[in-house]
């Protein structure tokens, strides 16, 4: 296909052409008429994790998130709830606030200082006139659902109803561990050279993770998202198989505990708040996704006493996230640019876990740090490739991608769904 007739297809006409268990064509990943069009539909009208409650632990504490051309304030207010607003003056529509965090007593525009309580009403006006009504003036709220420790929103009014799929699912596997009870002991934020897409392409397989993974292999299980055993020799076929008990003896001890640890996948065509959960094994010692396989930290979550827990984790379109009894990791993307998304990850302890004495950040984080800048690479090395001339889609795995077929195809529904 020449340049000329890429450039003549539509969004619509280049998810259509995509063979079935085949990559997407290299124009949904590189042009700025596609991004622009996944940014409205995929983070303004779907439900998106933009934090956790820890980013705003105090009342008055302030994180505001830039997504797209849209910005939020996520804010704790006096009586210690999550409230969320668009970053929006309602005088003449001045940012509010600069991305990032900060604390606040109430929030004042820095152009004409309008002011407004963390309730999100606004309290001064100066020079607007006895006729002027402030209780029509108050900050426009988002659509929030916090689950656990994250913070899901919807910027678009008619949000999905299908997010009480999630909700329900996941508010009792989170349960044991008390998130909101947890602080941040450390963050990141990447920005990888690649689409979105390919971002959470990679994440949905293991394909790639025996040869590039070694730390997260040290106690991540890629069987447990596809194997083909067609080509395994008879000791990884043994090796299988002792898995495979493993795992079936684990899920059985969890339950008898009262862990649910069951696969649940809303991830089809017809699915719009897409989700999947699972409580996985963990290899080695069996504690936490660390070098050694032991929790990093000796003060558990919540008021658990059992540490090998395994990892209950779960994908949305924009996140992924694993808890293990010690700490959790939780990361969620944002689009920039065609080929630029961020990539922010933040690793959660017990509230009262003291730095130094319960656990080192270094321990903490070594796994994912370096899974992160491995997954940097790879995203993108393969954004380059799809940009190349010479680039076709390539079949998939039938084994070991069949999430990145799923995802691809519940892409290609969303977008059909808005009428593209």
């Amino acid at each position: 296909m020449s340049d000329v007739q890429a450039k003549s297809k539509t969004h619509g006409d280049l998810i259509r052409v995509r063979r079935p268990g085949h990559g997407m064509p290299g124009e949904l990943f590189g042009r700025q008429d596609v991004f622009e069009t996944d940014v409205d539909i995929f983070f303004h009208k779907h439900w998106i994790l933009v934090g956790v409650t820890s980013d705003v632990p105090e009342p008055g504490d302030v994180s505001t998130v830039d997504i797209g051309k849209a910005s939020i304030i996520i804010v704790r207010d006096d009586d210690e709830n999550i409230r969320t607003y668009r970053n929006v003056c309602r005088h003449r529509g001045a940012r509010l606030k600069e991305a990032g965090k900060s604390t606040v007593g109430m929030l004042v525009c820095p152009y004409h200082q309008w002011t407004y309580d963390l309730d999100g009403s606004l309290r001064h006006a100066a020079h607007m006139g006895k006729d002027f009504d402030p209780t029509c003036r108050s900050l426009i709220p988002v659509k929030t659902k916090v689950v656990g420790t994250h913070v899901f929103v919807c910027l678009d009014e008619n949000a999905p109803e299908d997010v009480s799929k999630l909700e329900e699912t996941m508010v009792p596997r989170f349960a044991p561990y008390d998130l909101p009870n947890t602080k941040i002991a450390f963050e990141q934020e990447i920005i990888e050279n690649g689409n979105w897409k390919l971002v959470m392409e990679n994440n949905r397989e293991c394909y790639h993770c025996a040869a590039t993974h070694p730390e997260l292999t040290a106690s991540f299980l890629p069987e447990d998202f596809g194997i083909c055993a067609d080509s395994l020799s008879e000791e990884s076929l043994r090796e299988f198989e002792e898995y495979t008990a493993r795992n079936a003896a684990c899920q059985a001890s969890w339950e008898r505990d009262g862990f649910v640890g069951g696969a649940v996948e809303w991830l089809g065509e017809n699915a719009v708040t897409q989700f999947r959960t699972q409580r996985l094994v963990i290899a080695g010692n069996g504690e936490s996704q660390t070098m050694d396989t032991k929790v990093a930290s000796i003060k558990l979550l919540g008021n658990l006493q059992r540490r090998d827990l395994g990892d209950t984790h779960l994908w949305t379109h924009n996140s992924w996230t694993h808890v293990m009894s010690d700490h959790a990791v939780i990361a969620y993307i944002i689009p920039l640019a065609p080929d630029k998304t961020l990539v922010r990850t933040k690793w959660l302890v017990h509230a009262d876990a003291v730095e130094g004495v319960d656990y080192n950040v270094s321990d903490l984080t070594a796994v994912w740090t370096a899974t992160n800048m491995q997954d940097k690479h790879l995203v993108e090395i393969t954004h380059e490739g799809t940009q190349d001339p010479a680039y076709q889609p390539g079949i998939f795995s039938q084994f070991t991608e069949t999430y990145v077929e799923q995802f691809s195809r519940w892409y290609a529904a969303r977008l059909n769904a808005h009428g593209v």
